[in-house]
């Protein structure tokens, strides 16, 4: 080889290690822009998925079609009546006592009134004069009346007779009118039972003053048990199926294991403002006395199909100053849905107002959810693992 083709040579060896570096810093080069890349497309999906929350859901779910509701009862005897004395005396006996059985018409006690049989005695007497008087006037008119004929007599002498007989007639009827109601006075000293029942209260006994001054005492009080009325406050939402007819089974705390069967008969036909509840009665039969009044009862309604309302978990609920809601995902933005609930069971509770039954309700919503957010829903868990 001659030095002529060895110069050449010499002169490419730097410009191929040149090129060599310029290619090592272009891949070089490259592959930091392309790292750089998929490092900030990462970063921008993580900052989405940050931005974006992921949120759990549950349906709605409807209760069974033939649901009750349970509601606390008064018992209260159908006919409950105190009893008065109308006339003034001393209990002279009486015949019954706390929970004696009586009929209608049947005496409960005798009152002593001598005050009351003197004045009566003393009135007839009155009845009398006034009569007598009476018949005189009218004899004395009649006389007047033929003497007129041959005017041995004045016409004011006549009128004056005719005068006096009616004066003299309304004075009998005074007097009558008197000894009547001495009279009803004296039949009210036999204290007698308006109904059949049960003596429930005795507030007196022999030798007490009855109908004295100030305000009259109750002497005995009488409940007719054989049929009872159980009065029930009705929410309002659910006022809509309190009607006449109604079926109701009522528990007695007394008497476990038993159920008795009556059926809502009346209303007050009215909401109370002050409970937002509406009362309503039951009526219930009692022949054997073993239900007593007063008692505290446990009324279970049966509530007719496409009453039932929906359910939900508890931690689905937000509580906000303008009202309940609950977070609804409708094509993955957030609609917070006002509700109105009915009852609570514990772990869930029911909504009987303001869903449908088809939405997607967020679980456990976050404090700082708002209307019209973006979520993202979670694919729900694989059946037998834990949520």
């Amino acid at each position: 080889m001659t030095a002529v083709d060895a110069t050449p040579r010499r002169s490419r060896g730097p410009i191929v290690l040149l090129v060599l570096i310029l290619a090592a810093g272009a891949v070089t080069a490259v592959w930091g822009i392309s790292s750089r890349s998929h490092a900030m497309a990462a970063l921008a999906h993580e900052t989405h998925d940050i931005a974006v929350p992921t949120v759990a859901v549950t349906k709605p779910q409807r209760g069974g079609t033939a649901e009750e509701i349970t509601l606390p009862g008064n018992v209260q005897a159908y006919t409950d009546a105190a009893i008065f004395a109308r006339t003034t005396g001393y209990l002279k006996s009486r015949t019954v006592d706390i929970g004696s059985r009586v009929k209608a018409g049947q005496v409960l006690a005798q009152i002593d009134t001598p005050e009351i049989d003197q004045q009566l005695l003393q009135a007839r007497a009155d009845l009398a004069s006034a009569e007598a008087n009476a018949k005189l006037a009218q004899t004395t008119a009649d006389r007047y009346q033929d003497l007129i004929k041959s005017e041995s007599v004045s016409r004011q002498d006549l009128d004056n007779a005719l005068g006096s007989y009616e004066a003299k007639k309304a004075a009998v009827l005074s007097a009558s009118a008197n000894v009547n109601r001495l009279q009803q006075l004296q039949a009210f000293k036999t204290v007698s039972a308006p109904f059949a029942g049960v003596i429930t209260t005795r507030n007196t006994d022999i030798g007490a003053l009855i109908g004295g001054a100030g305000s009259p005492r109750e002497l005995f009080h009488i409940a007719a048990i054989d049929r009872l009325r159980i009065s029930v406050n009705v929410p309002q939402m659910y006022s809509q199926i309190a009607r006449r007819g109604l079926v109701a089974t009522i528990e007695i705390q007394e008497l476990p294991g038993r159920r008795f069967t009556g059926q809502l008969t009346r209303t007050a036909q009215s909401i109370d403002p002050a409970s937002r509840t509406l009362l309503a009665e039951i009526d219930l039969s009692n022949p054997n006395g073993e239900i007593l009044p007063g008692s505290y009862a446990q009324v279970h309604f049966k509530l007719p199909g496409g009453t039932t309302a929906f359910r939900l978990p508890v931690n689905t609920l937000i509580f906000r100053s303008e009202g309940l809601r609950v977070a609804v995902v409708r094509d993955g933005k957030v609609a917070l849905v006002p509700i109105t609930l009915g009852r609570d069971f514990g772990s869930s509770v029911e909504v009987v107002a303001g869903l449908s039954g088809s939405e997607s309700v967020v679980v456990n919503p976050p404090d700082s959810l708002s209307e019209g957010e973006a979520v993202e829903i979670a694919p729900a868990p694989a059946k037998g693992t834990q949520p």
